[in-house]
C-alpha cells in the first residue's frame, strides 16, 4: 500500500546506532516512520535517545551539553563516543555519524562516509526540533533560550541558517578576543565588525522572515491548541522593519566601532543580532506568554512547534523530525489527542518518551513502541 505523500516525503531516523554514548555502551534501534513511543522508568536512558538524535543536526543538542558530557562514565579509557544513523528520505538512504574526534574533545561529522566540512552540513540532510521537559521555562528566562529554539525552527526551512549562526558566532567571539587582548588593532576590529554586521544582519533578516511566516501559520490555525501572537524582536530586527538591510548593515558596523571601549570594558558586546529574541503573547488573554500557566506555556510551544513542521512541508516538502520528551503528560487529553493526530496528519517523524505507558494508548498501532529500562532497548 502505497503512503500519503506527505509521509513519504518526511526524512525519518531508520536506525540509530550508539557507542559509548551517556548510560549506552552500545545501543541500536530500528525503527520506521510515524511516531515512536519510548517508555520506561525515570533515567533509564528516554532522553539519552533523543539527544543522540539530536545530535545528527547541527549544535549542542537537545541539552546544550559540552562534547566530554556524552562520553559514558566508567567506560574504557580510550573509548569514543560516538553516535550513527540512517536518515530514510525521498531520495534514498542517507549514512550520517558524528562522535569525537580521537586525541581531542571536537565533535566531526561524517556523511555517507566522507567528512563533513561543518555541522552545517547536517541542516542540508534533515532538520529537528525538540521540546523538552527544561524547555517549560523558555519563556520566562533569559532570551538566548528562545533564539535558539526559534534559529531552529528557520532550518527547517532554510537549511543555510546553520551557516550564519555557526559564521556570526565565530565574528563574534573573534571580537571579543580582539578587545581584550589586542584592542589597538584597528584593521582586524575593521575586518572582524564587517563581518560580524554582515552575519548579523542576514541573522536576524531569516528570523524576521520565519517570524511572519510562523505568525501567518498560526493565525489559520486550528483545534484546541492555542494560537499564540508571535513578533521578533531586538535591535537589528527593530531596524529591519523600516529599513533596507544594507542601511542596518551600515548603522551595526558603525556602532560596534563606536563601542569598543565600552565594550571591552564591560567583556561583551552590547549590540548586534545576538541580542534578538522571540516575543510569544497568548492571544485571547493578551497577555506574554511568560505569564500564563505551565501547561498553557507548554501547549504554546507545542502549537508553534506544529505551525512550523506545517510550513515546513508546505515550503520543502519535508517535515521535521520531533523530539517530544515527557510533553505527553503535560498536556490534558483532548490536546494529547489533537497532537497525535497533527503528527500523523503530517507524516512526520516523532519520538516521544514517557514513564506511563497508558498516556500513549491512544495511538494503539499507529506507533511503535519500544521499552527502555537500565540502558537497554526492547520493542513493546
Amino acid at each position: 500500500m502505497s503512503r500519503p505523500a506527505a509521509q513519504s516525503a518526511a526524512a525519518s531516523v531508520s536506525r540509530l546506532t550508539l557507542t559509548e554514548f551517556r548510560c549506552y555502551a552500545h545501543a541500536r534501534i530500528e525503527a520506521g516512520p510515524g511516531i515512536i513511543v519510548l517508555t520506561g522508568p525515570n533515567g533509564a536512558g528516554k532522553t539519552n535517545l533523543l539527544e543522540a538524535i539530536s545530535l545528527l543536526s547541527p549544535g549542542r543538542g537537545l541539552r546544550s551539553a559540552r562534547g566530554a558530557d556524552f562520553q559514558r562514565l566508567n567506560g574504557p579509557a580510550d573509548a569514543i563516543w560516538g553516535v550513527a544513523a540512517t536518515i530514510a528520505g525521498p531520495d534514498g538512504d542517507t549514512l550520517v555519524g558524528t562522535g569525537r574526534e580521537t586525541g581531542t574533545e571536537r565533535r566531526v561529522v561524517q556523511i555517507d562516509g566522507k567528512a563533513g566540512k561543518s555541522q552545517s552540513a547536517l541542516a542540508e540532510i534533515l532538520s529537528i526540533v525538540w521540546l523538552t521537559p527544561q524547555m517549560d521555562r523558555l519563556f520566562t528566562e533569559s532570551a538566548k533560550g528562545r533564539r535558539r529554539f526559534l534559529d531552529r525552527l528557520v532550518f527547517g526551512l532554510d537549511p543555510a541558517h546553520a551557516g550564519r549562526v555557526t559564521r556570526h558566532d565565530t565574528a563574534l567571539r573573534q571580537r571579543a578576543r580582539l578587545l581584550a587582548e589586542r584592542p589597538g588593532e584597528a584593521a582586524w576590529l575593521d575586518a572582524v565588525e564587517a563581518e560580524l554586521a554582515a552575519t548579523g544582519v542576514a541573522l536576524a533578516a531569516a528570523r524576521v522572515d520565519m517570524v511572519a511566516r510562523l505568525a501567518r501559520a498560526l493565525d489559520v490555525s486550528t483545534g484546541p491548541f492555542p494560537r499564540p501572537v508571535v513578533t521578533a524582536e531586538g535591535p537589528v530586527e527593530a531596524r529591519l522593519a523600516t529599513e533596507p538591510a544594507l542601511a542596518v548593515e551600515d548603522w551595526l558596523k558603525d556602532a560596534l566601532s563606536r563601542n569598543r571601549m565600552s565594550d571591552a570594558a564591560q567583556g561583551e558586546t552590547k549590540v548586534g543580532a545576538h541580542k534578538g529574541d522571540l516575543g510569544v503573547r497568548h492571544r485571547e488573554k493578551q497577555v506574554p506568554a511568560a505569564l500564563t500557566s505551565t501547561g498553557e506555556q507548554k501547549a504554546i510551544l507545542v502549537a508553534i512547534v506544529l505551525a512550523a513542521a506545517r510550513l515546513a512541508m508546505a515550503e520543502r516538502g519535508r517535515t521535521p523530525i520531533l523530539l517530544l520528551d515527557e510533553v505527553a503528560a503535560h498536556l490534558d487529553d483532548t490536546r494529547r489527542q489533537a497532537l497525535y493526530a497533527e503528527i500523523s496528519a503530517l507524516g512526520a517523524q516523532a519520538w516521544m518518551t514517557g514513564t506511563d505507558r497508558t498516556l500513549f494508548d491512544a495511538l494503539g498501532t499507529k506507533a511503535q513502541h519500544f521499552t527502555v529500562r537500565d540502558a537497554n532497548i526492547t520493542q513493546a
